[in-house]
Parts: structure tokens; C-alpha cells; sequence
């Protein structure tokens, strides 16, 4: 189930969703954020995708949601998984868990660039160990990048 909820809100899965059904062209945004390219950015898109969805839901009810949802979802979950659905801080988590009672932490270790444009470097620690590290332009991402890069020392 945890892998079908990731699969289901991820964020690329969204967006592709969102461009599918072309409502992307009704998307209203502010000058800055038109010429900085925020018509194209994965998250305003998915986030998009997720309110419209609200607004369905509200205006036209359930079973209209259900419909799109089936439509244009269900074939989502058919496909292979993505690099974007896999969760490896569930899994990380999972693995640990199994081995042991202890649980895992995510520190930040750097953040650079302008404040419209940070990079951010996330370390996942066992205890005071460093597992992995990763760096990205969410905390959320670097957090996935640095447990990827955690079971990819694990394997080796």
C-alpha cells in the first residue's frame, strides 16, 4: 500500500497527468513566476492537478472524480515504476527496522545558492553514522537521494 500511495501523489506522476489532460493551459500565474518558466515546473503542476481535483470533487461530487481518476490514473499503475515513484526512505526505513529497533535520521548538511534556487544536501544517519547523502533542489528529493545512495553502499 505504501508503494501505491507514492505511485498515486507523486509528484512527476501528477504533472504528467496534469499535461495529459491539458490543464495546465488554463493555469493562471504572476508575471515573475511566468518568466522564470513556472508554466513547466513539476510542482506547480502536480499541485495544479491535485486542486483540480479538489474543485471535482466539491463542485460535481464522487463519482465524477472517480471516473477521471480511473481513466486517467489506473493506467499509471500498470506501467513499470519510475525512479520519481521508487521510495527509498520507506524502504531504507523498512530494511533497518527489520535488523534492528533503530531508526534512521535525515540531517542537512549544506544549503547553497540564492533563496529562489537552493540546493540543499541531506545526509541519512543510523545512529551518528552516515549512510548516504544526497543533494537536490527539495529537502524531500535530497532525502530520497541520499537513502538511494545508502542502499546502493549496502549492496556493494
Amino acid at each position: 500500500m505504501t508503494t501505491l500511495r507514492a505511485q498515486t501523489v507523486c509528484e512527476s506522476t501528477l504533472y504528467v497527468l496534469n499535461r495529459q489532460l491539458g490543464w495546465y493551459e488554463f493555469l493562471r500565474l504572476g508575471v515573475g513566476e511566468e518568466k522564470t518558466g513556472g508554466r513547466n515546473r513539476e510542482s506547480i503542476l502536480a499541485d495544479q492537478f491535485e486542486a483540480c481535483i479538489g474543485a471535482i470533487y466539491i463542485d460535481q461530487g464522487y463519482h465524477v472524480c472517480d471516473e477521471i481518476l480511473t481513466k486517467y490514473m489506473k493506467p499509471v499503475f500498470k506501467q513499470e515504476k519510475s525512479e520519481a515513484v521508487t521510495d527509498y526512505k520507506t524502504h531504507l526505513q523498512e530494511v533497518i527496522q527489520a535488523d534492528s529497533r533503530k531508526t534512521i535520521q535525515y540531517k542537512l548538511l549544506e544549503e547553497k545558492g540564492p533563496s529562489n534556487a537552493p540546493t540543499f544536501t541531506m545526509g541519512v544517519y543510523l545512529d551518528d553514522i552516515l549512510l548516504g547523502q544526497g543533494t537536490s533542489s527539495t529537502k524531500k528529493k535530497a532525502e530520497q537521494k541520499a537513502a538511494k545512495d545508502a542502499f546502493e553502499k549496502m549492496a556493494k
